[in-house]
């Protein structure tokens, strides 16, 4: 049976989309999904990179795509009254529902769909604390342990590659992205595509820098 490490974040709308689309991009398949929340914006300061939200004219058409992306696929997605917002929180209660790193798919699904779904503001302290009476928490959200399980799937992902999410990990190779979900299953199948060159040949590719002639 293969294994995916599915490595989210709430406050992605792609990550998003990606959870909600996955069972029908498995269906037929025989292979076990952990879900790891990660925290993006540690991520993007690794890389030295700014946000989809960051940058004004991408965070428009971030927006107008997404939600044509959830009109596209039948998935139900409305933004959340602010965005970006700062989803420790709710990375925090969802890890406090588990003794590791790895989440339930109900977990996920709960959070993901209190953010994505009725347009509400995501960090609204009524709504948070009504959020973790749902997810029945075993740990202190706020806890050294919870604080430290969301650095070490943070530590884990980028050490296998990770520049954003959705990721998802498995033998061995790194997908990432909404649209990559048909590439994933193509990697669940062993396509032989992903041992040939064009897979292994991307890492070695020349880069022509500036002022090189």
């Amino acid at each position: 049976m293969k294994h995916i490490d599915f490595y989210l974040d709430f406050i992605s709308p792609y990550a998003y989309l990606a959870f909600e689309q996955l069972p029908k991009a498995l269906d037929g398949l025989s292979c076990s999904v952990a879900y790891k929340p990660i925290l993006f914006g540690a991520v993007l300061k690794q890389h030295g990179q700014l946000g989809p939200a960051e940058i004004p004219t991408k965070r428009e058409w971030t927006y107008r795509q997404v939600l044509w992306l959830g009109h596209v696929h039948g998935i139900p997605i409305e933004m959340p009254a602010a965005h970006p917002f700062n989803p420790l929180a709710h990375l925090r209660l969802a890890l406090a529902t588990s003794p590791d790193g790895n989440i339930s798919r109900y977990v996920a699904e709960t959070v993901f769909r209190e953010v994505w779904r009725g347009g509400q503001e995501a960090t609204d302290a009524a709504r948070l604390a009504a959020l973790a009476e749902r997810l029945e928490l075993r740990r202190e959200p706020g806890s050294d342990a919870v604080k430290a399980q969301l650095k070490a799937n943070t530590d884990e992902a980028l050490s296998r590659g990770a520049f954003g999410v959705p990721a998802y990990a498995v033998d061995g190779r790194l997908i990432w992205g909404f649209d990559s979900l048909v590439m994933l299953r193509a990697a669940l199948l062993d396509d032989p595509w992903f041992d040939g060159p064009q897979w292994h040949g991307a890492a070695n590719r020349p880069s022509l820098q500036r002022g090189q002639r």
